[in-house]
């Protein structure tokens, strides 16, 4: 009898997540199904039409009907000169609140603990302000200049930071080493796994961010993927069309997807291996 019960306890756990992995996957794929399957088959058809009918021309009359090639471009522009810009900016002040001794070091950490639990959508008016008076709207550097400093890359690399053993410090420090080649040839090479974790928090972050570039970009040289897929749906050559939203919503997400497929392994041990937990 109790073995039966231990079973029942092992098992329930592992049947409920994977009813809740069902129910996560529901929109998943009816935008799968919507995006091989014509739309009046996917309405009036069963499931066997559905098999027959289905196809890849949706994907290639979106390709055609919205500029998705410009679109990607300005979102890896976007995303990937804005990772770039945040692993400098997280280094260097995650190594200064970890490693350095300063006057009012607790404040600004305090400070940038108090912006983690400020929500994004808060600032968006002032950050708006500030670039209408730099004269950055509709521009990379106004799509990028919120998120230069980010307060959850910079608690990330402080925690990591401080686990590095002071040995390791020390040794350099008595080889002649300042502070910003301490910080390349010691602290970054043993702490890559924090910064595996964090790019890809923020490419993820930014490929789906919606209202920000919404709000400053206004031509097609500047929009990024999210903006083009709503643009899409808003156009009236698409109407009703449900397999080429499928397939524009595809086009946006796949790439996201599959960098969490290959990656996911790696991302949850590093965050285990900095202490976030």
């Amino acid at each position: 009898m109790t073995a039966r019960k231990n079973k029942w306890r092992e098992t329930l756990p592992i049947v409920a997540l994977a009813l809740f992995g069902l129910v996560w996957m529901v929109p998943l794929i009816w935008t799968l199904l919507t995006a091989f399957v014509p739309t009046t088959q996917l309405l009036n058809g069963s499931p066997l039409v559905w098999l027959q009918s289905l196809h890849l021309g949706a994907f290639a009359e979106a390709w055609e009907v919205a500029p998705f090639p410009r679109f990607y471009l300005n979102t890896i522009i976007w995303v990937f000169g804005l990772l770039a810009i945040q692993l400098v900016t997280v280094s260097l002040a995650g190594f200064a609140l970890a490693r350095m001794d300063f006057r009012g070091k607790d404040q600004i950490f305090f400070l940038f603990l108090t912006q983690l639990m400020v929500p994004g959508t808060v600032l968006i008016l002032p950050n708006y302000q500030t670039l209408v008076r730099l004269g950055w709207l509709d521009s990379y550097q106004g799509l990028m200049a919120p998120y230069i400093a980010s307060a959850f890359g910079t608690f990330l690399m402080r925690q990591a930071f401080k686990q590095v053993p002071k040995e390791l410090e020390e040794a350099a420090r008595s080889d002649g080493a300042n502070w910003l080649q301490v910080l390349w040839h010691v602290f970054l090479p043993v702490t890559r796994a924090p910064l595996l974790a964090f790019s890809i928090v923020s490419i993820t972050y930014h490929w789906n961010e919606f209202l920000w570039p919404l709000l400053i970009t206004s031509s097609v040289e500047t929009r990024p993927l999210t903006v083009g897929l709503a643009l899409l749906v808003q156009s009236s050559e698409i109407g009703a069309q449900w397999d080429l939203l499928g397939a524009g919503t595809l086009i946006v997400a796949v790439p996201i997807l599959v960098l969490i497929a290959l990656v996911q392994k790696q991302f949850t041990n590093s965050f285990l291996s900095s202490g976030i937990k």
